[in-house]
């Protein structure tokens, strides 16, 4: 679907439906977001969600449920940002906060460099790994959506958990299966899960929750 096809007042009637009031700036910047992230899009793979429908059941609606559990003004670094979902979006939604983006790939670090500078967001882009980055830098809140299975991730936040940082996981309907995968394989050892929050996603078969790792 052409960004052009529909209106910002279009986007906030959608969002409405899930209980979410965008106000006009920030219905207008998200329709923004979704025009320079489709037009990537057709040249690198950074979302299969390429509809006001699903952008706002999925996207939009993860990026909320997100953000209603991050302090005011705190740092908050998105792992894995592909295409920017939820980083780009919590700093549309909340610019209290201080967002950075973290993407390995270096093709897609530069799309969303484009596309931060298309929306005048100052948010800086880290084109390299998160186990590098934290070597060097510190955040409130790691945050990481549909990047990898659960037991693969919690090494990677080793140094971020010795510095006083949390981990927050959005994951799908297999949430507890990864859970259960990752504590049986020992990663979870001194670490706690907790699951903050929990919403059904239109089109998902099963609930999204938030966990928060500690």
């Amino acid at each position: 679907m052409n960004v052009d096809l529909f209106a910002a007042d279009g986007l906030r009637a959608a969002a409405e439906l899930h209980g979410i009031i965008l106000s006009d700036s920030q219905a207008e910047a998200c329709r923004s977001y979704c025009g320079a992230l489709w037009d990537w899009n057709t040249r690198i793979n950074l979302t299969r969600h390429t509809t006001l429908e699903s952008f706002v059941n999925r996207d939009l609606l993860d990026s909320v449920r997100l953000i209603e559990h991050l302090a005011e003004g705190c740092t908050v670094l998105d792992v894995g940002s592909g295409g920017g979902v939820p980083g780009i979006l919590a700093a549309i939604l909340r610019p209290d906060l201080s967002v950075e983006l973290c993407e390995s790939v270096g093709k897609k670090a530069m799309a969303l460099q484009d596309i931060c500078d298309r929306l005048e967001l100052p948010l800086v882009v880290h084109a390299q790994r998160v186990q590098e980055l934290l070597d060097t830098h510190t955040w409130d809140v790691a945050v990481v959506r549909a990047v990898a299975a659960t037991g693969r991730l919690i090494p990677w936040f080793a140094r971020h958990w010795d510095r006083g940082g949390e981990l927050l996981l959005i994951k799908g309907p297999r949430w507890q299966e990864e859970l259960q995968a990752a504590q049986e394989s020992g990663v979870m050892r001194n670490r706690r899960a907790e699951l903050i929050s929990e919403w059904e996603s239109p089109g998902r078969d099963g609930a999204s929750v938030l966990l928060r790792i500690s």
